[in-house]
C-alpha cells in the first residue's frame, strides 16, 4: 500500500489541481454526454475542463499557501465558462478561501472549506434546484462536518468517507430530478464535483480511485454515434477555423497540432515568439476552439463554411475584422456575444463598441469577455450575452473592473437584435439597461438545431440526428428533417400580436428548405425579412416581432 500523507502543502495541493484537470480531461466527453439537453452547446464536461486548465495555468509559479490561494480563486474565476464553470469557479474559491492563511491543510481545513464552497456555489445560483451538483456538494460538506470517534481519523479515511458520501449523493440525483431520471443519467455537474474528491483522495492515498462504471454506464452506451461511421471521412470536414493564438508556453504550437490531430485535417501552424498563426478543417469548431483556449488566448477567430466559400467568400473573409466604428464618446457601450459574420454586421451595424465571438459549443470565459470590456472606450459597459449559458459569465464581470457594467440577460441572438434596437446612448445607464430589457422580453424566437445525442424531454423522446425545433428556449418540436422542424416553430411563435419574422440563414442550409420555410410564413399572414446570418450549427433563427 502506497504511504499516505497526513496533510496537504502547497506543492500537494497544487498536484490535486493537476490530478482534477487530468480527470477531467479523461472523463470530459462522458460528463458531456451526460447532459440532459441534447442540442449542441458548451458542455458541462468541456467547462469544467477549461476552468480548471486556467487554474493549473495560474498556480504555476505560486511558491506558498497564500500564492496558490489566489492563483486558484483568480485562475478559477478567469477561466470560468457556463453554468457550470462558474458554479466551480465558486467552489474552487470557496476552498482557497479557508486554506489561504494555513500553513497546511488537514481535516479541519477541509471541513471549513467544504463549508465555504456549499455556501458560495448555493448564493452563486439565482434559483437553487437540488439534484444537481449543488446537492452534492451540499451533502459532502456535511458529511465532511460529522463527528467521528473520539480517536478521529486519519485525512485519508476522513476523504474516503466524504468521496462516498458524494457518491451515493450523485446516485441519488435521478430521484431528485425527474429530467435526470427520464434520461436515465446523473447530474453532469455533480459527477464533475466527484472527481475532484477523487484527486484529493489519490493525492493523499497514492491510490487510483476506481469510479462506479454505472455512473458513467449511460453515457458510454452513447459514445457510439457518427464518429464511429465508416462512411465517414477527414476529406468531408466542412469547416476552415483559424485563429492568432498567443501563449507563454513554448510548446504551444506543438500542443495544438497534437490535439488537432483528433479533430481535424489540414492543419497549418506556424510561428514562434509567443504568438502561431493557427489553420485547421474540422466539424468540431467548439473543441478545435477550446484547443488554442487551453493553451493560450486566439483571438481574430474566423470560421469559414467550405461549402458555401465559393458563394459567400467576401462575406466570410471580411465581416469578422472590420473595425468597430468609434465611439469614444459614449457614456454607456455595449458588447455582444455572437458568431456567424452576417449577425457580426448586424450587431455593429446596430451600435455595438465590442464583439465576442462566441455562443453554443463557443462559451467564452470571463477572461475573454473582460478583455473586450475594458477595450470599449465607455466608462459604463452593457453586456448582450445572447446565450443562457454566458449569462453567469457576465454576470461576473462588474466586480473585476473600475468600469460600471450591467448585463441585460439575452438568451438569443434575435433576443439580442431586439435589445439593440431600444439602446439609445445617454447618461442613463439604468434607464438603457431597462428599454433593452423590455425591448428582448417582447421578441420571440425560436431556433433550429439537430440533436447531438439520444434524449428524453417533455416533447418526447429524442434520437440522435433528429432535427429539433426550440422556441424560447426549450424544445417543442421533434422532427426528421429541417423544414418540418423550422415548420413547428413558426406555427408555435405565430399568436395573434406577431407581424414580422426575421430568419437568420445560418452556414449549411440548403436554399430549397429557405425557400419552403419563407413560403409557409407568409400563408401564416405574416411579412418576413431574410438574414444571411452564416451563424454554425443552428441553420435557422427566427425573431418575431
Amino acid at each position: 500500500m502506497a504511504s499516505q500523507r497526513l496533510l496537504l502543502r502547497a506543492h500537494d495541493l497544487k498536484r490535486v489541481m493537476q490530478r482534477y484537470l487530468d480527470r477531467l480531461r479523461q472523463y470530459r466527453e462522458a460528463l458531456n454526454r451526460l447532459n440532459v439537453y441534447p442540442v449542441p452547446d458548451g458542455d458541462t464536461g468541456t467547462n469544467m475542463t477549461l476552468t480548471v486548465e486556467s487554474v493549473v495555468a495560474a498556480a504555476g509559479g505560486a511558491e506558498d499557501m497564500g500564492q496558490l490561494a489566489t492563483a486558484i480563486a483568480h485562475g478559477s474565476l478567469m477561466g470560468a465558462q457556463g453554468n457550470s464553470g462558474i458554479i466551480l469557479s465558486q467552489i474552487l474559491r470557496g476552498l482557497a478561501d479557508a486554506f489561504r492563511d494555513e500553513p497546511s491543510v488537514g481535516t479541519a481545513q477541509l471541513v471549513d472549506a467544504l463549508d465555504r464552497a456549499s455556501a458560495a456555489a448555493y448564493k452563486a445560483v439565482g434559483r437553487p434546484v437540488e439534484g444537481t451538483i449543488l446537492t452534492v456538494l451540499r451533502e459532502a460538506s456535511v458529511a465532511a462536518a460529522e463527528t467521528q470517534t473520539p480517536a478521529g481519523e486519519s485525512l485519508a479515511e476522513f476523504l474516503g468517507r466524504v468521496y462516498l458520501r458524494a457518491q451515493e449523493s450523485l446516485e441519488r440525483t435521478p430521484e431528485l430530478l425527474p429530467v435526470l431520471k427520464e434520461a436515465g443519467v446523473v447530474d453532469a455537474g455533480g459527477a464533475g464535483f466527484l472527481l475532484l474528491l477523487v484527486a484529493f483522495l489519490e493525492e493523499v492515498t497514492g491510490e487510483d480511485v476506481v469510479l462506479p462504471e454505472a455512473i458513467f454506464a449511460a453515457a458510454a452506451a452513447q459514445l457510439i454515434g457518427p464518429a464511429d461511421d465508416a462512411d465517414s471521412t477527414i476529406a468531408d470536414l466542412r469547416y476552415e477555423v483559424m485563429f492568432l493564438l498567443h501563449s507563454e508556453d513554448s510548446g504551444a504550437g506543438d500542443r495544438l497540432r497534437d490535439s488537432w490531430a483528433a479533430v481535424g485535417d489540414s492543419i497549418v501552424v506556424v510561428g514562434g515568439g509567443g504568438t502561431w498563426n493557427c489553420h485547421v478543417h474540422t466539424d468540431a469548431i467548439g473543441a478545435a476552439i477550446e484547443a488554442g483556449i487551453a493553451l493560450g488566448r486566439p483571438e481574430r477567430i474566423k470560421i469559414t463554411d467550405l461549402a458555401e466559400q465559393s458563394a459567400d467568400e467576401a462575406l466570410h473573409r471580411a465581416a469578422p475584422f472590420r473595425p468597430l466604428a468609434p465611439f469614444a464618446d459614449l457614456a454607456v457601450g455595449v458588447v455582444a456575444v455572437a458568431s456567424g459574420p452576417g449577425i457580426l454586421e448586424l450587431f455593429r451595424d446596430a451600435g455595438v463598441q465590442g464583439v465576442v465571438i462566441g455562443g453554443q459549443t463557443m462559451n467564452p470565459s470571463v477572461r475573454d469577455l473582460l478583455a473586450v470590456v475594458e477595450d470599449v472606450a465607455a466608462d459604463s459597459v452593457i453586456i448582450l450575452p445572447n446565450n443562457k449559458n454566458i449569462i453567469p459569465v457576465a454576470e461576473q464581470l462588474d466586480a473585476l473592473t473600475t468600469k460600471s457594467v450591467r448585463v441585460v440577460p439575452t438568451r438569443s441572438i434575435p433576443e439580442g437584435l431586439a435589445a439593440m434596437v431600444a439602446y439609445l446612448p445617454s447618461d442613463d445607464l439604468a434607464g438603457i439597461v431597462a428599454a433593452m430589457g423590455r425591448a428582448a422580453d417582447a421578441c420571440g424566437w425560436g431556433e433550429v438545431t439537430r440533436a447531438m445525442r439520444a434524449a428524453t424531454t417533455p416533447a418526447g423522446a429524442i434520437a440522435e440526428g433528429d432535427w429539433l425545433g426550440i422556441v424560447d428556449g426549450r424544445v417543442s418540436v421533434i422532427a426528421p428533417d429541417v423544414t418540418a422542424a423550422a415548420v413547428g416553430v413558426l406555427d408555435s411563435l405565430a399568436g395573434d400580436d406577431a407581424e414580422l419574422v426575421t430568419v437568420f440563414v445560418g452556414s449549411g442550409t440548403e436554399e430549397a428548405s429557405t425557400a419552403a420555410i419563407l413560403a409557409h410564413i407568409e400563408s401564416l399572414g405574416l411579412t418576413h425579412t431574410r438574414v444571411v446570418g452564416g451563424q454554425p450549427l443552428y441553420p435557422y433563427l427566427f425573431g418575431v416581432e
